[in-house]
């Protein structure tokens, strides 16, 4: 089976155990998850089946949404509840409506952001949260993102006996968004230390949490042998891109890496287009402006497909 699983994933799991159990439901090793969630945090899961891992990468280049909960008034070293506290700051009243927006936008757009030192990034071959467990200082990389909005979804809530008020989110962001580290830099707009407390991921790789499905509803489905019906078709990581059906002429280059010349193509010369043959998506193009020709991006699938 070849497809893309918009998978549920439930809290209290890593993306990686649900790549585990996936790899059992659909018996093969070929699976692969396109954005890490971390463990206490919910939702929307795409994962790569079969010769859909080939395009886990452009599943990852599209926007996702997310839900959630931050609560002014301390600071943890995972910037989220997991973390051990290393400030705290009881807020004297509650901080207006206007403030936390005129901060929220000025975290939108172009931003450039120092991820938590409990994240997966590598730096000289180790994972940060190996430094980080072992208390070791190193210099973390600083990452171009974007976000697209920042907006409060509810009126925030401030509870004057313990000086802290919890602010209801949602935000869109592209690629390697730290959502705890947003948060985090929100408290910091604000002047008062802040987590991020609850989240949820609403929307990525182009799907929804409502068409997302549970494992245990997987596995049901498994048992009474509807796992296909389940998968998405691999050309829906690549909707942004143009198409081109293939003739038998064109498929036979194709199948054996060969290039395209634009006109044959009846085509502009876009940076990228998909190619199709018999209804299946099966390679990426890229064009070459000094050589005037379309060449190999990614190579999907060379087999004959069905009609």
């Amino acid at each position: 089976m070849n497809g893309i699983l918009p998978l549920y994933k439930e809290r209290g799991m890593t993306s990686n155990d649900c790549v585990f159990k996936c790899r059992k439901i659909f018996k093969t090793k070929r699976v692969g998850h396109s954005g890490t969630l971390d463990p206490n945090v919910d939702g929307v899961l795409p994962i790569c089946v079969g010769k859909a891992t080939k395009v886990v990468n452009y599943l990852m280049d599209s926007g996702k949404v997310y839900i959630g909960e931050i609560t002014l008034g301390f600071a943890t070293t995972t910037e989220d509840l997991e973390g051990e506290i290393v400030a705290e700051q009881k807020l004297a009243k509650k901080i207006s409506v206007e403030e936390i927006d005129e901060a929220m936008r000025a975290l939108t757009g172009e931003l450039i952001q120092i991820p938590p030192m409990y994240s997966a990034i590598k730096v000289n071959g180790r994972r940060l949260y190996e430094y980080a467990r072992a208390g070791e200082e190193v210099e973390r990389p600083r990452r171009r993102v974007s976000v697209t909005y920042f907006k409060q979804t509810n009126s925030s809530e401030f509870d004057n006996e313990r000086g802290q008020q919890k602010i209801y989110f949602e935000v869109g962001c592209g690629k390697g968004t730290y959502v705890r580290t947003l948060a985090a830099d929100l408290g910091k707009k604000l002047g008062v230390p802040a987590v991020m407390s609850d989240l949820t991921r609403l929307s990525s790789g182009g799907f929804t949490i409502g068409q997302a499905v549970k494992l245990d509803d997987l596995k049901e489905e498994a048992a009474k042998g509807g796992l296909e019906k389940q998968l998405f078709p691999i050309d829906h990581a690549l909707k942004k891109f143009p198409h081109h059906t293939l003739t038998e002429v064109q498929w036979g280059i194709v199948k054996n890496g060969g290039f395209l010349i634009p006109k044959y193509l009846h085509d502009e010369k876009r940076p990228t287009i998909v190619l199709m043959y018999k209804n299946q998506a099966k390679a990426l193009y890229c064009f070459n402006q000094e050589k005037e020709r379309y060449q190999p991006e990614q190579m999907i699938d060379l087999t004959e497909g069905e009609i």
